[in-house]
């Protein structure tokens, strides 16, 4: 275990944990002592690598931007997660804590989901194993991101918004977590990031783990070495972005930057930059960085990417941040437009919202001819479109 792994308590240095009423307490604590086992059994690795590898499409491609690459001055590869089945990574999560909840003797499935790829993936999942499947969605993101409500719903799953507070992510999240209270004996809550109590974080992370396992063989065939001098990922609760950088936590040779929601500006009012922000606090079950103000009333959250406007981050995250292991930069709405159509125009690829906040963190760093980097592409940009045509020239 390296200083940057979690704790047998649920701890990344001071941030995690398992803050939860006493009615799941049950609950928590069995996944506590099961998800390990579970996932580290030859029965539960064969099944969820073949479904990675024959359901998802795994491995995601990494592949050569050129003009990423001349236009930085070093090489810079994209992980191609928008290519996995469903147009994201969650899909790697979604498969494995169902798989897990299976297991356990679990029988329905409830999620949360804010730009919808959670929800989606979740649905797939749920309609491939044919479980019961509950989604939360806050009513502004139900309305930015219908597409996916659309997808959700064809899949089988419910939808139900939610009017509460912003209507966003953690009003979402509120709602799963009220239903989990109500059916703890027969339902897994699949958690889409690394937030949550313990051991949700770590275990979104090590079923996410995939992307850097592959980076690690992908870059030995390119480039004869198995690192990056950088990665790059967003990061809002931080799955993707944990799962980027897992392989590489006690690897001094590589350089993390994370690139979350600045909005229209950190000092705006209308941001979602936590790690910029954030002061420490229990949100959702661990204790970790949270945009609050001073009586400890949650800051709503803004993002033009409804995937990153969550007023946390995962404590790992927190933690990375913290003991400066990790940059943290906070991308405005307009950088990451600017970088998402300069992608769409100069490489043919549509990312993700989220994924644009990545790509415009790029701008931010000074490279060397030397510099291999990788960027994770979180997702696709099919979900974004309505935003998207709103800001087209």
């Amino acid at each position: 275990m390296n200083q940057f792994t979690v704790n047998e308590k649920g701890y990344y240095g001071e941030f995690g944990g398992a803050y939860v009423p006493e009615i799941l307490h049950k609950c928590v604590e069995d996944l506590q002592q099961a998800y390990l086992d579970i996932m580290e059994s030859d029965s539960f690795q064969q099944e969820f690598q073949a479904l990675l590898r024959d359901y998802v499409g795994r491995p995601s491609p990494l592949y050569l931007s050129k003009q990423l690459s001349e236009r930085h001055g070093c090489k810079i590869y994209l992980k191609r997660e928008d290519l996995n089945h469903t147009g994201a990574h969650k899909i790697n999560n979604a498969i494995g804590q169902v798989l897990i909840a299976r297991r356990m003797g679990k029988t329905r499935i409830i999620a949360e989901t804010g730009a919808g790829q959670h929800g989606v993936a979740t649905a797939t999942v749920c309609a491939l194993m044919q479980m019961p499947c509950t989604v939360y969605m806050g009513k502004t993101d139900v309305e930015r991101q219908f597409p996916n409500v659309k997808k959700m719903e064809m899949l089988g799953a419910t939808v139900v918004p939610v009017t509460s507070g912003n209507m966003t992510l953690k009003d979402a999240t509120n709602e799963a977590i009220r239903d989990w209270c109500s059916h703890p004996e027969d339902t897994h809550y699949v958690i889409g990031s690394t937030i949550g109590p313990h051991p949700y974080p770590d275990m979104v992370a090590r079923l996410q783990s995939v992307i850097s396992k592959e980076i690690k063989k992908q870059l030995t065939e390119k480039e004869e070495r198995d690192f990056p001098d950088y990665l790059f990922a967003c990061v809002g609760g931080g799955s993707n972005a944990a799962g980027t950088i897992y392989e590489y936590l006690d690897n001094e040779n590589v350089k993390i930057v994370l690139a979350e929601a600045g909005g229209k500006g950190i000092d705006s009012g209308y941001s979602a930059a936590t790690i910029q922000l954030g002061k420490i606090g229990v949100l959702h079950g661990c204790k970790t960085l949270i945009m609050q103000t001073e009586d400890g009333q949650i800051v709503e959250p803004y993002s033009v990417s409804a995937g990153l406007d969550y007023p946390g981050i995962g404590p790992i995250h927190a933690h990375l941040a913290k003991q400066q292991r990790a940059r943290v930069l906070a991308i405005t709405d307009d950088e990451a437009l600017k970088a998402a159509f300069n992608l769409t125009r100069n490489e043919g690829i549509i990312p993700a919202l989220e994924s644009a906040h990545a790509l415009a963190a790029l701008d931010k760093v000074e490279f060397s001819s030397s510099d291999i980097v990788v960027l994770t592409l979180s997702g696709r940009g099919d979900k974004d479109m309505d935003t998207y045509l709103k800001y087209m020239d």
